[in-house]
């Protein structure tokens, strides 16, 4: 597969605060100037003088610091009691990308130091992907396999209103739910379908993700679990494709490939994937503003699987680049999509490192499957949709009242170009074996399709 073009350091993350980054891995951006950042101020401008209008909107508007000074000198000189001048830049410089939309953040240099973690998929705490609120309560993206969390029966959607009995707000610190490996941690969840919050009781570990797994689901079919794009999930993908294959004498018949409950990663990683089962065609392109914000990554020759059918599974948990592998492979028609509606996080994060060790997450672009849609709040909706199992998930709700599990549903979240269609529903997190054995009835009718020999034509 070529190299991914270096012209910024992309990554599609799912979730990310001041207060709790993400749990994914982040390519570092290069130690140059950023390609898309404001242009340096001029140190000639008389800062007095007026500002001419700009229609690059480059130029920082002086009526606004204006006002923005006067708040602060209001603040030090009024306020009831002394409030440090640290803490007020501080809260300054996060407002500016608080309102933005939900996945720009400031991250400071501890926070900036954890996604070095979640490139390895090393760190301490129970192993799930969150998303703040307005309200500060912790919305559950997705538990990431065998982990604490996900052994717990934390789910997607779920909602952490409290931690260790203390509400959110009150909590302090910038991960709440890191820890020491072996000390415990109480989590109280709101849920779809149930009355009142209730608690669980998690025992912190040393996380180590593991992003693929594979087996053998019958002779000549196998099963790959995605758990999360990291570093190294291309390379491993192919080795335990390679590995399936030989266990099917050389060639299988069909492959599904799982990606409930995936909240993305890398964004290198999904197009490594989906090259391994492409032979041609576009994978993703992303479009900004600036032109270096502007990316296509296309397949190169070579379909490891020789053409077997594919069926992806996902559901509300699959999320960013999670989607843009299962929009890949549908658009180019080398799959079938089987599961719940996606998640809808159709956005492009840059990572801007700072002076200080601290870095800036900035939303830069938005990505296009290969077919020019945009799934930005709006996801990928199955060809054969299934519904979740109310023993697994808790609820003997409905699956149309379990509509929170979106981008959609993120307060001040980009607006997308399907987001409004008639009949729009959020998909529902599908949990336990019976998606899985869904999802092979499928590969199975796809690859009896694929033995049937067409017409002779002599």
């Amino acid at each position: 597969m070529r190299p991914a073009p270096a012209v910024l350091s992309l990554l599609l993350l799912l979730a990310a605060s001041p207060a709790v980054p993400a749990q994914e891995a982040a390519e570092p951006a290069p130690p140059t100037q950023p390609q898309d950042a404001p242009a340096p101020a001029d140190p000639a401008q008389d800062a007095d003088a007026p500002v001419p209008a700009d229609p690059s909107g480059s130029r920082i508007p002086l009526a606004e610091i204006q006002r923005y000074v006067a708040v602060y000198r209001a603040i030090k000189e009024a306020y009831v009691d002394p409030v440090d001048d640290r803490f007020l830049m501080q809260s300054a410089i996060e407002g500016l990308l608080m309102d933005l939309d939900p996945h720009s953040a400031y991250l400071d240099k501890a926070e900036s130091d954890s996604f070095d973690e979640q490139t390895t998929g090393a760190y301490e705490g129970i192993g799930v992907e969150l998303q703040q609120q307005q309200d500060r309560t912790l919305k559950v993206v997705a538990p990431i396999d065998g982990t604490p969390a996900a052994r717990a029966g934390v789910l997607a959607g779920d909602v952490i209103v409290a931690i260790d009995g203390k509400p959110i707000a009150q909590v302090e610190g910038s991960e709440p739910l890191r820890g020491p490996a072996g000390s415990k941690v109480t989590i109280t969840i709101l849920r779809e379908g149930r009355e009142r919050p209730f608690d669980i009781e998690i025992q912190r570990e040393t996380i180590r993700v593991t992003s693929v797994r594979s087996r053998m689901l019958e002779p000549g079919y196998g099963y790959v679990r995605l758990s999360t794009f990291q570093a190294d999930t291309g390379a491993d993908f192919r080795k335990h494709l390679d590995e399936l294959q030989a266990k099917a004498g050389g060639r299988l018949r069909g492959l599904v490939l799982d990606l409930r409950s995936n909240p993305g990663g890398l964004l290198t990683a999904a197009v490594q994937v989906a090259d391994e089962l492409l032979d041609s065609g576009a994978i993703v392109s992303t479009r900004g503003r600036v032109p270096a914000s502007d990316t296509r990554f296309d397949a190169t020759a070579g379909d490891r699987l020789g053409g077997a059918p594919v069926v992806v599974l996902v559901d509300a948990g699959s999320a960013s680049a999670a989607e843009v592998l299962a929009g890949a492979l549908r658009d180019n028609g080398r799959a079938r999509v089987v599961g719940s509606r996606t998640f809808g996080k159709g956005s492009v994060q840059t990572l801007l490192p700072l002076g200080n060790g601290d870095s800036v997450k900035l939303t830069t672009a938005r990505y296009y499957t290969p077919s020019g849609r945009s799934i930005q709040a709006s996801g990928i909706v199955p060809d054969v949709e299934l519904q979740p199992d109310p023993k697994l998930t808790g609820s003997d709700a409905p699956a149309t009242v379990a509509g929170t599990v979106s981008e959609a549903a993120l307060p001040g979240h980009l607006r997308g170009d399907e987001e409004e269609d008639e009949g729009y529903r959020a998909g529902s997190p599908l949990p336990g074996d019976a998606p899985i054995a869904a999802a092979l009835a499928e590969l199975k009718r796809l690859a009896a399709t694929a033995a049937v020999p067409g017409p002779r034509r002599d």
